[in-house]
């Protein structure tokens, strides 16, 4: 009678490193923990990486949406250039006594690169063009800035510092949200693996909290547009 002999599991150290990075990384899937186990030297086969991920129960459970009527999509010209159109829009959550907060996210559409993320319980007009001077300090102005039609966006001291700069204001038709669709994905990201991961006691900590965030999805984490390159 011959009976199977089982074999020791080749895959020790590379289930040990990938339970090691999705714990560190709560919201990847086995894509992008591949990405960062390649750059770990580990030289292995996606569909192996899928397998031992589903082994080790570490597949995520999806996130219902909300059912909207699909309605007729705008798709505007993609940028070539870094610094030719930004994207920004506001956010928000509220801290572990149920205060209310906001952020406000500012992201290159062509590099990716989330350019700033202003938390404060209140933002106004002169705050967002506070926080564009200052990321123009080090990247310069953008040719466009696309937007929603928030009140903060819409104010007469944003429209006048538009005007000085020589910035073009694109705002998107009321109840659109995907003709703002490099900033809705941001801020999906942002939400799903930074805000809902977190309890924030005090103000400083959020800011502390998403700053590190930032800096992390800027240079370390896998960007499926890019290539799997970070910002």
């Amino acid at each position: 009678t011959h009976r199977y002999q089982r074999r020791a599991d080749r895959n020790g150290e590379l289930r040990q490193r990938l339970r090691e990075l999705a714990e560190q990384r709560r919201r990847f899937g086995y894509r992008r923990l591949n990405v960062l186990l390649c750059r770990d030297g580990y030289a292995v086969n996606k569909k192996r990486i899928q397998r031992l991920y589903r082994q080790e129960g570490l597949s995520l459970r999806g996130r219902r949406r909300k059912k909207r009527i699909a309605g007729l999509r705008v798709v505007l010209p993609r940028p070539v250039a870094a610094n030719q159109r930004w994207s920004m829009a506001f956010m928000s959550d509220a801290l572990a006594d149920g205060r209310r907060f906001r952020l406000l996210n500012v992201v290159d559409d062509w590099t990716r690169e989330c350019l700033a993320i202003e938390v404060g319980r209140s933002l106004t007009g002169r705050n967002v063009i506070a926080v564009l001077d200052r990321v123009a300090l080090r990247r310069g102005y953008p040719a466009a800035i696309v937007t929603d039609n928030g009140p903060e966006f819409c104010s007469r001291v944003v429209d006048e510092w538009a005007h000085r700069r020589g910035i073009r204001l694109q705002f998107i038709r009321p109840g659109k949200p995907v003709e703002n669709a490099f900033i809705e994905s941001f801020n999906g990201k942002c939400r799903d693996e930074c805000l809902n991961e977190r309890l924030f006691i005090t103000i400083e900590q959020a800011r502390s909290a998403t700053e590190t965030w930032r800096l992390d999805y800027n240079r370390i984490r896998p960007h499926s547009a890019l290539g799997n390159l970070a910002p």
